[in-house]
């Protein structure tokens, strides 16, 4: 029953996802047909401000509220004045500060784009309670419709002014326009509604647990946009749009997967972390199926990245292929990293996670310093080794705990590693006297997927039946309810 949860939470929250990062691939392809690398370099110079206020807004308090075992309204409540509080305060500090940034690239008109891009925060602020609560109450579908109402409606807005000639301003507006309509759906979607009371007492019970959450965030934030900053700054806002793109593309599918399993691991965890057994159950099967997932679909990516590339963006992004190949490879470890963590915050040992984050920090300076004056290329390969002794450092406390580690994960997905090298080869053998560039992604895609679900019968991997019948049984219920 339990496993069946977890797997249904899984899909429920996939399901969400996946149409969710479709959408916004769709739409990604075509602004990026519409603009160039220019336009998403100058964004990704103002992405380390937006993501370490957001760190801010977020704070930890509302997985703090998830973590917890009994909430009650002041809880929620104090969360909502917090939000507005802080969203606010970081609003009029980047709009003070938007000069010295753009004196600092050297690139005048992101006084203005941060000003107006900002106003994000203060949007932010309005949803996590209400997104927080649907996640308490495992109620994924409406979290996705209000995702899927975003995507479209920014989508839309960004789209309209790109072709009006707006440049980078369609981005700004795809972001604004997205968030307000999520924002808007979140709030008619949940039951809750706000109230102006703040609680010293909930808190300073709510921070406690959410500090140290807050910290390990503010450090994810800068460790993972800093690369923009020196990219900005020492090379061009192409280079950086060519590495911005890169990473976007590669986080469609590793970022849609790990935040899916985030979304659910976290609550169900943290609703049993008393029960030594089913943290065990469903830790060890979320580790598998994100295996199951995550290492054929990236490495079909990397496989087909020259059609993706020409086909849907044009040869005007053709520097975009190698960059592209190895950012996939790198993000290949974010799920199984994101679930080993995971872990640690649902059993309330936020102070753990902290210092884990942490550790690894030597490792990300000692990659930059190497890979920096080196260019785009050298700093993505450098990702791929980050990223992969990142995922031993996060998976060792939990096998400490839990007995289920680094070696253990890695040899429970050893048939797939097998199921996904023979699906190479025949990806591989399918396209190769193949030249026409559509013809060869969408082959190459249908080979891949094919040749993987039969290498998967082939080396009996569990995940792939249990996927299958909970399939089944959800059409199934749909023919019964039709």
């Amino acid at each position: 029953m339990l496993k069946s949860t977890a797997v249904r939470g899984v899909l429920w929250s996939a399901i969400d996802k996946f149409a969710v990062q479709a959408s916004q691939f769709a739409v990604s392809i075509l602004l990026a047909r519409l603009l160039v690398p220019e336009d998403f370099g100058l964004i990704g110079m103002l992405a380390i401000f937006i993501a370490i206020s957001q760190a801010f807004i977020e704070s930890g308090l509302g997985s703090g509220l998830i973590q917890r075992q009994e909430r009650t309204d002041q809880d929620f409540s104090t969360l909502f004045i917090f939000n507005l509080a802080v969203s606010a305060t970081l609003y009029i500090g980047l709009f003070i500060a938007s000069p010295y940034v753009a004196q600092f690239f050297k690139e005048p008109q992101l006084v203005n784009l941060l000003r107006v891009l900002s106003l994000n925060l203060i949007v932010i602020a309005f949803s996590i309670v209400q997104r927080t609560k649907l996640t308490i109450n495992l109620d994924f579908k409406s979290i996705a419709k209000s995702n899927l109402i975003g995507v479209v409606v920014g989508g839309f807005g960004g789209i309209l002014a790109a072709i009006n000639g707006c440049g980078v301003w369609s981005l700004v507006y795809q972001i604004l326009a997205g968030s307000l309509a999520s924002c808007i759906a979140l709030w008619f979607l949940s039951s809750w509604k706000a109230s102006v009371y703040f609680s010293k007492d909930s808190f300073r019970s709510l921070f406690g647990y959410g500090s140290k959450l807050l910290l390990a965030g503010l450090y994810a934030q800068v460790m993972n946009n800093v690369y923009n900053v020196f990219l900005g700054k020492y090379y061009s806002s192409i280079a950086l749009g060519y590495y911005s793109r890169a990473k976007n593309l590669a986080d469609v599918s590793a970022g849609t997967i790990s935040s899916a399993l985030q979304q659910v691991t976290f609550p169900m965890l943290a609703s049993v972390q008393h029960d030594r057994d089913k943290v065990v159950l469903i830790y060890s099967k979320m580790i598998r199926l994100s295996g199951f997932v995550i290492i054929p679909f990236m490495t079909l990516i990397a496989l087909q990245a020259k059609p993706i590339v020409l086909v849907l963006l044009t040869e005007k992004w053709v520097l975009l292929i190698p960059l592209l190949q190895w950012m996939v490879f790198s993000r290949i470890f974010l799920p199984l990293s994101v679930i080993n963590m995971n872990l640690l915050n649902a059993i309330g040992r936020s102070d753990l996670f902290l210092k884990v984050d942490l550790s690894k920090f030597p490792i990300t300076v000692i990659a930059m310093i190497i890979t920096i004056p080196l260019g785009v290329k050298a700093i993505v390969i450098g990702h791929v080794i980050t990223a992969a002794l990142s995922y031993l450092i996060n998976a060792y406390l939990p096998g400490k705990f839990y007995g289920y580690g680094a070696l253990h994960q890695l040899r429970d997905m050893l048939p797939v590693v097998g199921a996904t090298v023979l699906m190479s080869i025949c990806v591989i053998v399918s396209t190769f006297l193949i030249h026409n560039l559509v013809i060869q992604l969408f082959l190459g895609s249908a080979v891949g997927f094919v040749s993987y679900m039969f290498s998967c019968r082939i080396f009996k991997i569990k995940e792939y039946n249990e996927i299958k019948q909970l399939v089944q049984k959800l059409l199934s219920k749909k023919e019964v309810t039709n």
